[in-house]
């Protein structure tokens, strides 16, 4: 894989962070509360590790200036490589992202981690809290982490997460990585964010069968068998060289099969080595450039739905007529396909 740390702007020790962007003026607390988008965007791409955290609490606030400072940082995109660590509950996946973050930093690579986590049915916030698991890569500066909440989205996948892969790529990361909570079968969503995505399974938990299920074989760019010390470990190992006999979304690129003890950090180094693979497969083969694409189609697909409902919904259409429309479909007096056929033909669009 290519290291960039010597063209990436660094991440600066927090002792003297806006140390060199504060104005000479005598009222700086207004500023470093309230940001504009290209101050911020600006302190951002230059490596300011306090202007990141900023960044990713406006976008996952939803607040109004995130959108600008979304589009203010984008030109800096692209560089970062993104890495999905994916697999059912109690797998390892956090001691895996932990001793493979360590790893990269070793490398002298700096590493921000997305760790998705189930939505708390009270707080919308996230409940499992990763960080909590990585509390010795806290205090490395070279390595941001980020427990978000999947807020209801279909894959364990939160709404802003390609938002935060574009700060954290912004902001000079070598390496981005996704982990995201072992849900099942819509955790399939992940491929549609990240490069290379990279499926944990353990022995003993039948996660032959499971995965199946889950359909995260046809996803898997990289297996790991995680906890490799214990009994059937090898019998694993078979078990998913047959089932991807038969799949064919792989093309030409077979998956391999790693086995690790992430605890201990065994098999660490074959699995980047597995992901570098795998990355200059995308390159030589043009699909990176075609899962690129796809994030990109997916993400303006997404946005477009989402802004169409906010202008729709109190401007096309009153709120009041709106909610009236949605008592009609479930007292059975209308029903979805006609509804939804009767909205658009109150839409205008330009002519």
């Amino acid at each position: 894989m290519a290291d960039h740390s010597d063209s990436r702007p660094p991440i600066p020790d927090s002792r003297d962070d806006h140390s060199d962007t504060r104005p000479p003026t005598t009222d700086t607390r207004e500023d470093s509360r309230h940001p504009t988008p290209d101050s911020l965007a600006a302190a951002l791409t230059s490596g300011k590790y306090r202007a990141l955290a900023q960044a990713v609490s406006l976008v996952e606030r939803d607040d109004g200036r995130a959108e600008r400072l979304l589009a203010d940082i984008y030109p800096a995109t692209g560089r970062a490589r993104i890495i999905g660590i994916t697999g059912s509950p109690g797998a390892g996946k956090s001691t895996l992202v932990n001793a493979l973050t360590k790893h990269y930093r070793k490398q002298e690579k700096k590493v921000g981690i997305i760790a998705v986590d189930p939505t708390s049915p009270f707080t919308g916030g996230a409940i499992l809290g990763d960080r909590i698991r990585m509390t010795d890569l806290y205090t490395d500066r070279g390595v941001f982490i980020r427990s978000m909440a999947t807020r209801g989205f279909l894959g364990g996948v939160a709404r802003a997460t390609n938002d935060v892969v574009d700060l954290l790529d912004a902001a000079g990361f070598d390496i981005v990585l996704v982990e995201t909570v072992g849900v099942g079968q819509d955790e399939v969503e992940i491929i549609r964010t990240v490069q290379t995505n990279v499926v944990v399974l353990v022995p003993g938990m039948g996660d032959d069968i499971q995965a199946i299920k889950a359909g995260i074989m046809e996803i898997g760019d990289v297996f790991v068998v995680n906890k490799a010390d214990r009994p059937g470990a090898d019998r694993t190992v078979t078990e998913i060289t047959m089932m991807m006999s038969l799949v064919e979304e792989h093309g030409d690129w077979i998956p391999p099969i790693v086995k690790t003890v992430a605890s201990t950090n065994q098999g660490i180094e074959d699995l980047d080595a597995a992901i570098g693979t795998h990355f200059e497969h995308l390159k030589a083969s043009g699909e990176l450039d075609r899962r690129n694409r796809e994030r990109v189609r997916i993400r303006i697909e997404t946005m477009l739905k989402e802004k169409f409902m906010d202008r729709l919904i109190g401007n096309t259409i009153p709120r009041a007529d709106y909610e009236q429309l949605l008592d009609d479909v479930l007292r059975k007096h209308n029903n979805p396909h006609d509804a939804a056929e009767g909205v658009l033909r109150r839409v205008r669009f330009g002519q």
